[in-house]
């Protein structure tokens, strides 16, 4: 099987129902060009597409992927309840992992109505009626939304059997409100004061309005490829690994143990994720942030313990602790969350993935977590399934590199560049260092790459450090510049362009060094054979 990597995430800002002016297909329209603007790939190198959805008639993946190309690419609509959008992640991560296809698109949209989630086939039986009815056994239902009772009466048995405080719950809404302010996609930006969530309306048992995710429309991307996609692009510098992903349903103690905190999901979630830490080789306490499924505060206490980021009963000392927010042992939901990001379902676990990608990649803004290593995901849909997954950066050596797709100074691609592919083969010639290039090519070279329409591109070829390196828009200052023509800096650097003879000719400026200047001929030549056998292998 082989390594999977998330290389381009985009996502909708999430509105209040009815707020935007478009529909579904303007949602998934924006995410996926936002997915693969981030990672410069074209929509005609996808092979494939998950689309996940929720509400919406059949074929509704074809007509929002539609929006972007027409290419004739097998597409899967995915419907899996609150875990769809990280249901169509996991499909995309499986046909890639077969080596089915090399890069799929996975994305997630709702266009949801105003006000609580109720059932909208009538005539049929409704997948969730044996959880209603086992809940109906237990306790006394009343005419509280559905999923507020059922998420509520498992905050309340975890009150009971554990002593956890009503303040407890309301901790984790002030959390993620409070992260939220710093989140330009989040649905509600307000920071409150604990009182306030504590005396915002009641809504069922420990729950408040303001412990409660709204409703919402919007929706959100991710590229998925194959490692070889990766290095083909020289996209190592932003791909993030999908270390493990599992999913898990519901399993004959949800209905036969008497409880809610079962009914809900925590055994699907052990199950899932015990699952996970085994077969990747880690402990939940290696992780350092986490997007978690928390359609209600409840829900996001008892996940603490089903995950394994606290014993069984100790979620409520870890939240006195500080031990989810910044300076604690986890970072748990830096987006807000779903109580203030949102929930457009089908989006959801799309929207974990892109945070969690712009966690590891250093690129969270005011919400970046120190020293990310590994993250963890989590989004559960009743009726049920569960999805989690880890992820890591793939290639850390690479990080802060962004040859060939990253954004340059003039507002064009690396990809739009000659030099791009290029210097992508001479970055895997130094990583194998076959010909001791670092050794013998000490320097450090920059090559300011001027294009016909002004466009301009600054890249750092370093030779001092390790195996060397290649970045872009480097504040490294260099020994040696080069200033050239897009046209010609092929030319330059296979060494059909004499540095020298360019130099007095007029095509290349040289600031700096003249000395090392003059070394570039004897380094096109050592590379050269090297580097036109990694060109045969792509």
């Amino acid at each position: 099987m082989g390594r999977v990597f998330v290389v381009g995430v985009g996502m909708t800002k999430f509105e209040k129902p009815g707020k935007r002016n478009d529909d579904y297909p303007g949602f998934a329209k924006e995410a996926i060009l936002k997915a693969l603007d981030d990672c410069g790939v074209k929509i005609s190198e996808v092979e494939a597409a998950a689309c996940g959805y929720v509400y919406g008639d059949s074929t509704s993946g074809q007509r929002a992927v539609y929006e972007v190309g027409m290419t004739g690419i097998p597409i899967f609509n995915v419907n899996n309840n609150c875990s769809t959008g990280s249901t169509a992640l996991l499909l995309a991560k499986e046909f890639v992992e077969s080596g089915k296809h090399d890069c799929v698109l996975a994305v997630g949209f709702e266009k949801m109505e105003r006000g609580s989630l109720s059932a909208k086939f009538l005539d049929r039986t409704n997948p969730l009626d044996k959880h209603v009815e086992l809940m109906a056994e237990l306790t006394e239902m009343n005419e509280a939304p559905l999923t507020a009772q059922m998420f509520g009466n498992a905050g309340i048995e975890h009150m009971k059997k554990f002593g956890t405080k009503p303040e407890h719950f309301a901790k984790i809404a002030y959390k993620n409100h409070k992260h939220s302010v710093n989140n330009p996609y989040s649905q509600f930006r307000e920071e409150y004061s604990l009182d306030q969530i504590k005396n915002s309306p009641a809504v069922f048992g420990p729950l408040t309005k303001l412990q409660c995710c709204p409703t919402s429309d919007g929706g959100a991307a991710a590229v998925v490829v194959s490692e070889r996609f990766v290095r083909s692009h020289g996209l190592e510098g932003q791909a993030v690994e999908i270390l493990g992903m599992e999913m898990a349903t519901d399993l004959p103690s949800t209905f036969t143990d008497n409880s809610c905190m079962k009914l809900i999901g925590y055994d699907m979630t052990k199950t899932a994720a015990d699952r996970l830490f085994r077969k990747t080789n880690t402990n939940p306490t290696d992780v350092q942030v986490v997007e978690l499924h928390d359609c209600f505060s409840a829900n996001e206490l008892i996940t603490y313990e089903a995950l394994g980021l606290c014993p069984p009963g100790k979620a409520g000392e870890l939240i006195d602790r500080g031990d989810n927010t910044y300076g604690g042992k986890y970072v748990v939901n830096p987006s807000g969350g779903l109580i203030s990001k949102g929930h457009p379902l089908g989006a959801t676990g799309l929207a974990q993935c892109a945070e969690l990608c712009w966690q590891l990649r250093g690129e969270a803004g005011a919400r970046q977590v120190p020293n990310v290593k590994l993250a963890l995901q989590h989004n559960i849909g009743l009726g049920g399934a569960v999805v989690v997954g880890l992820y890591r950066l793939g290639f850390p050596e690479h990080k802060n590199r962004r040859v060939g797709v990253r954004k340059v100074a003039g507002g064009g691609k690396e990809s739009d560049f000659l030099i791009a592919p290029y210097l992508r083969l001479l970055e895997q010639a130094m990583s194998e260092d076959k010909d001791s290039l670092t050794e013998r090519h000490k320097g450090t070279y920059g090559f300011r790459v001027k294009k016909s329409n002004g466009e301009e591109g600054f890249w750092i070829v370093n030779v001092k450090v390790g195996k060397g390196s290649i970045e872009v828009n480097s504040k490294l200052k260099p020994d040696v510049t080069f200033i050239v023509n897009d046209n010609d800096i092929f030319d330059l650097l296979t060494g059909k362009l004499n540095p020298q003879k360019a130099f007095f000719q007029g095509k290349v400026k040289i600031q700096g060094n003249m000395g090392l200047a003059l070394k570039l001929a004897e380094l096109q030549r050592t590379a050269a054979s090297h580097i036109a056998d990694i060109r045969a292998k792509l």
